[in-house]
């Protein structure tokens, strides 16, 4: 019998994770990257961990991801997001733990577009009386 492997997508600006979940011994490979070598900041490495540390998780599953676009954080929060999902899946006891850390909801902030005629979203140019 095969183990079961749980997979969810996660979202964080223009970040998109794809995260399986199986059991394991804690490991965590992102793009075929050990977590050390592909998050280069430790407030990423803790955003990532956030929702197994909250569950009791931690070394209980593997973790492994997919991502593309965005930054180094933008990216953690996609992969945060992911794994949150992915845990709901396993066991849907974890959604009030989660849904209280505010770790299921996408969060919506993006990018504002830049504005035609101006030099971005919301800088305009310089107001001259004379």
């Amino acid at each position: 019998m095969a183990e079961e492997i749980y997979h969810a997508v996660g979202k964080r600006k223009t970040s998109v994770a794809r995260v399986w979940v199986k059991p394991g011994n804690g490991a965590i490979v992102i793009n075929n990257k050990s977590i050390e070598d592909y998050m280069t900041k430790e407030s990423g490495i803790g955003l990532i961990k956030q929702p197994l540390e909250l569950t009791d998780n931690i070394g209980k599953y593997d973790v492994i991801v997919n991502v593309r676009g965005g930054g180094v954080l933008g990216q953690a929060g996609a992969i945060r997001h992911g794994i949150s999902r992915a845990l709901i899946t396993i066991s849907p006891d974890y959604r009030i733990v989660l849904k209280r850390a505010d770790l299921l909801t996408r969060d919506p902030r993006m990018k504002e577009r830049k504005k035609y005629g101006q030099s971005g979203a919301r800088a305009r140019f310089q107001y001259s009386k004379r």
